[in-house]
């Protein structure tokens, strides 16, 4: 079997939507207003697909998007997110991928994309593309009863309030509310009108229905809006018919750590749950610690989650701010890729470029990524063979430099 990959044409959306659900296993009837949602919302010249030249039928889907991360030290680098990439199990192992993400890699250098990014849903496949995991997630369950609130007390208790308000609500201070958090959040991503629409129900995929959820903000003391948070209850009662409820939290927004504080405790407040499911958060969250006993917080997931492929090393290492300063070389191999090359990090002066002096660190694309937001460790990298040491010292100066004092997090899936 062979195919042909090239971006796709608006009558093929309905196909390629088709081969996309049946490579994510969800094998829905694609709608007239599946294909029409993703016409008016993406640049199709960004989605591409494998065509089996003796059915003619997509056989593999691939798309990408313009986005923006922030680094350390609050700068925003423009990015391309890929997502949807889905093979179809008859055409496995004939290199759809490969070609696909060449064509996206060379798409990118044109745009003049810093980075490219993707959530991973398999450990072992990006890492030959030169992405590495930069960011992680954790997920905590908080067993309410347990966790030593006083629930005679107001909530919040640093005299603001809690309001429950609508989707449309939501939908209106949302976004600012967002941006204030990224600015200041390392591995936060942008999100887009649509983004906010299928989130608060205004637009909707037959393969994801929306539920209503509640929806809550938190008012500081003088009246402004500094958090807001989205819930929703799984409903169970034992046969004593007593509440056993579980929230679980589709977003939670909070700028500053009285909101965060506010928000938590609202939540554990609420009447009939029992059990308090957290959603993805950052990996030194402030949770467990915002409860009297932090250990009612139990940990129930952690793994990597934002990967980051650089494709410009110049403009990626100087867009970000560093612990420490320090100078190092550090010599990138990417065959045939964009980041191969000797570079001369400059931390306390915030500069980078290509040099030909002899290099102090020697790593690969995906290492480069893995180290960029500041998450990943240099030392524990050397220790494992995917950093080599080329001066004395040297690891234990990036580890310095690179890492940052709190961790990066990405809280949306793309």
């Amino acid at each position: 079997m062979s195919a042909d990959v090239r971006p796709i044409t608006a009558s093929e959306i309905l196909d390629w939507l088709q081969a996309l659900n049946t490579g994510f296993l969800t094998p829905n009837r694609v709608t007239d207003s599946d294909v029409a949602l993703r016409a008016g919302t993406t640049d199709l010249a960004r989605l591409q697909g494998a065509f089996d030249r003796d059915t003619g039928r997509c056989v593999a889907s691939f798309r990408s998007f313009a986005q923006e991360l922030t680094v350390p030290g609050g700068a925003v680098v423009p990015c391309s997110a890929i997502s949807s990439v889905a093979v179809l199990p008859t055409h496995r192992r004939q290199g759809l991928l490969t070609r696909m993400m060449a064509a996206e890699l060379t798409a990118c250098r044109e745009r003049g994309d810093v980075l490219a990014t993707l959530i991973a849903a398999e450990y072992p496949i990006y890492g030959r593309y030169g992405f590495g995991p930069a960011s992680s997630v954790a997920e905590w369950e908080i067993d309410v009863p347990r966790t030593g609130l006083d629930r005679r007390l107001p909530v919040p208790a640093d005299g603001g309030r809690i309001d429950l308000v609508d989707a449309a609500e939501v939908r209106r201070v949302g976004p600012a509310l967002h941006e204030r958090m990224r600015a200041g959040k390392p591995g936060m991503i942008d999100r887009d009108a649509r983004w906010w629409d299928v989130l608060t129900g205004a637009r909707e995929m037959s393969h994801a229905p929306y539920k209503e959820k509640f929806h809550a903000v938190y008012r500081s003391a003088g009246g402004e809006i500094a958090g807001l948070v989205i819930y929703g209850v799984d409903e169970h009662w034992t046969d004593a018919k007593t509440p056993r409820n579980t929230l679980r939290v589709r977003d939670l927004i909070a700028p500053t750590p009285a909101a965060e504080r506010a928000l938590w405790h609202f939540l554990c407040s609420v009447d009939w749950v029992t059990k308090v499911r957290t959603g993805y958060r950052a990996p030194d969250d402030l949770l467990p610690q915002l409860l009297p006993d932090p250990r009612a917080a139990a940990l129930v997931t952690a793994a990597d989650f934002l990967w980051v492929r650089v494709l410009d090393v110049v403009r990626a290492l100087a867009a970000r701010t560093y612990e420490v300063p320090g100078v190092l070389v550090l010599e990138v191999t990417d065959p045939d890729g964009p980041a191969e090359g000797r570079y001369r990090l400059d931390a306390g002066a915030g500069t980078c470029s290509r040099t030909e002096d002899p290099a102090d660190l020697r790593l690969d694309a995906a290492g480069l990524g893995a180290l960029y937001l500041g998450d990943a460790s240099a030392v524990r990298l050397a220790a494992l063979g995917e950093v080599t040491e080329l001066r004395p010292g040297a690891v234990a100066l990036a580890d310095a430099v690179l890492r940052t004092a709190r961790r990066p997090w990405c809280p949306d899936v793309f």
